[in-house]
C-alpha cells in the first residue's frame, strides 16, 4: 500500500521513494483540490523535478514564466529554478512528480504536514526550517 500524506487539502501519494530506488528518485502523485495553490514557492538545491499532468489543469510559474499543465503534458524544472503552482480551475487536478535524484522521500512531506496541519496561520519560520533541512529553499514568485 502506498503512503498518502495530507497537507492542508493537498494529498501526496508516494509511489516510490529514495529508500526503494537507492536514491535514484522520489515518485509521487500530487492531488490538488480546486482553487488551491502551493503555499510556499521554492527552488530545489540538489535535485530536479519532472511533472506529468494526469487530470485537470494546474498553472505553474517557473522562473517567472506561466505554464499550464494538463493531462499528458510534462514539465521539467531544473534544480535551482524558482517555481510554484496553483489549481485555478473549478475541479481537482492530479499530477505525477519525479524528483531526481531522490533526496527527500516521504519524510519531507510528513514534516511539512506536521507544521502546516496545526491550524491557524502558517508558521513561516518552522516551514523554512523543514525546507532548508531537505535542500528546498523558500522564495517569492
Amino acid at each position: 500500500m502506498h503512503e498518502v500524506i495530507y497537507i492542508r487539502g493537498l494529498s501526496i501519494t508516494f509511489l516510490l521513494s529514495r529508500h526503494e530506488t537507492d536514491g535514484a528518485c522520489d515518485v509521487f502523485e500530487l492531488t490538488v483540490p480546486a482553487q488551491r495553490s502551493l503555499l510556499v514557492p521554492h527552488r530545489h538545491r540538489d535535485f530536479d523535478e519532472t511533472i506529468l499532468g494526469m487530470d485537470g489543469i494546474v498553472t505553474w510559474t517557473v522562473d517567472g514564466k506561466t505554464i499550464k499543465i494538463g493531462p499528458g503534458d510534462q514539465l521539467f524544472i531544473p534544480r535551482g529554478v524558482l517555481h510554484g503552482y496553483a489549481n485555478n480551475q473549478p475541479f481537482t487536478a492530479r499530477m505525477l512528480s519525479i524528483f531526481t535524484p531522490g533526496l527527500v522521500g516521504p519524510e519531507f512531506f510528513r514534516e511539512m504536514a506536521d507544521v502546516l496541519n496545526l491550524g491557524g496561520p502558517p508558521n513561516i519560520a518552522e516551514i523554512s526550517k523543514v525546507m532548508n533541512r531537505y535542500g528546498v529553499i523558500p522564495g517569492t514568485l
